[in-house]
């Protein structure tokens, strides 16, 4: 078992991979820029060693930094929390070059699987099903014109170095086509510095729906079942549950099996997620996977009463699995509180928190970096805590839901606590009757 794993992150999924190292007797070192000084994470590892300057790129993304903390610590291990060089095949290599553990998938992995083309090919050889579109790149309009037609509109446009929706154009129509094909290549060039796009399919009503997965280094993968994370907002999740409305026993079944199979056809050690578009008719296709851990994986620990972080230290470590494919047994929500300004378009709202409650009792759980007196940086991701809630049915954890955001209270900066409030009344999402388009027609309430 490693002695001390340096965890190349930030917020609260540093914060929650050190309490799993703790409980494991595992040593920790934090990593940090200047922004970051006064951030939980800092101050519960046993140690901790400023990277550099406020932005990512002189700091959390600078992999000799990293390396030479990890060095000058003795660190045996990396666990690089999701975003940041998570899925960074360059910084999975050098970590092996330098004989630490990156606890996360292996440079083949991540090429195989992080460019979507080259996914989407492997997937197909294992047997899952994959969305109808071009067979690798778009050599250009004239094919990709000649592709739509075969596959019949709408069809959806997509940089293969994509993320975050950059670089994505729906097309409804043959005559709406050049303008998207152009317009999709220049955000991708500008984006990614990459311009290679595919076609697909657009599927109609969808929702997506993941799969959680772990692998062994024994070739042996088993699932977590699912989690629905279609209320998203410019192809950004806002909020996640286990199991999903949607799903049927059969259903489940089958995508559990794929996401399995595909796990066991490119042998993936480690955490990851296979997700999925599913239509309005229950057919599912693969769309992606993440080689790492999710924002989202709390709601599945909550229902199968099981820790991933720690699942993923012990297979790094060269623990078999189980092999237990694992079925919900209670109902789990969770809700991304984000310094944004749900009344203003989202805008980001950093600066001081100035009063800080949080909500607790039966079922109720935070993960948050965030205290009272806290200064939330501008030079990250938004997101500060995220508020979960396990009850035995669906109701029950919505009702949770509502009675845990009514308690918590931050004051100083704006967050997307009245959205989620508002959310949690819908009838819509009330009903379990919901698809990735939700965002578009959702209207926040005047604030009282």
């Amino acid at each position: 078992m490693f002695k001390k794993i340096l965890i190349a992150n930030r917020g609260e999924i540093a914060l929650r991979v050190i309490r799993t190292c703790r409980e494991m007797g595992i040593k920790t070192v934090a990593v940090y820029s200047t922004a970051d000084a006064e951030s939980l994470h800092v101050r519960f590892a046993d140690e901790a060693v400023c990277i550099g300057p406020p932005p990512s790129n002189l700091s959390y993304l600078k992999m000799s930094n990293i390396i030479a903390a990890a060095e000058i610590t003795n660190a045996d291990a990396i666990h690089p929390g999701y975003g940041f060089l998570s899925e960074n095949a360059k910084f999975s290599k050098i970590c092996q070059e330098h004989g630490i553990k990156f606890i996360g998938a292996s440079p083949e992995m991540i090429e195989k699987m992080g460019d979507k083309a080259t996914a989407k090919a492997t997937m197909k050889a294992a047997g899952v099903p994959t969305i109808p579109g071009s067979e690798g790149l778009l050599e250009s309009y004239e094919q990709t014109k000649k592709l739509a037609k075969e596959f019949g509109y709408p069809v959806m446009l997509k940089a293969t170095a994509g993320g975050g929706g950059k670089g994505m154009r729906a097309v409804w129509k043959e005559e709406d086509l050049l303008k998207a094909w152009e317009g999709a290549r220049q955000e991708a060039a500008a984006s990614f510095g990459n311009d290679g796009m595919y076609m697909e399919k657009l599927i109609e009503e969808p929702r997506h729906i993941e799969i959680q997965v772990v692998g062994d280094a024994y070739g042996k993968a088993c699932h977590l079942s699912e989690r629905d994370c279609s209320v998203q907002r410019r192809h950004q999740k806002l909020t996640e549950e286990t199991p999903s409305p949607f799903m049927t026993d059969e259903l489940r079944q089958k995508m559990g099996d794929a996401a399995v199979k595909a796990a066991e056809y490119i042998k993936y050690e480690g955490a990851g997620t296979v997700e999925f578009l599913v239509d309005k008719h229950r057919n599912f296709y693969f769309m992606e996977m993440n080689t790492r851990i999710q924002v989202e994986h709390p709601i599945t620990e909550q229902v199968i009463d099981y820790d991933l972080i720690r699942e993923q230290i012990l297979v790094a470590a060269g623990v078999p699995i189980s092999g237990k494919n694992y079925l919900p047994q209670l109902h789990a929500i969770e809700c991304r509180i984000n310094a944004e300004d749900p009344y203003n378009d989202f805008r980001p709202s950093p600066g001081k928190i100035t009063t800080l409650h949080t909500p607790g009792g039966h079922g109720v759980r935070l993960d948050t970096h965030v205290y009272s007196g806290y200064t939330i940086p501008p030079n990250y991701d938004s997101m500060i805590a995220k508020l979960i809630t396990t009850a035995q049915t669906r109701e029950e954890a919505i009702s949770k839901m509502k009675r845990a955001l009514d308690e918590f209270v931050i004051e100083g900066i704006k967050t997307t606590i009245p959205f989620h409030r508002q959310l949690m009344d819908d009838p819509a999402y009330v009903e379990g009757d919901y698809t990735t388009k939700f965002m578009e027609s959702f209207k926040m309430n005047d604030p009282q």
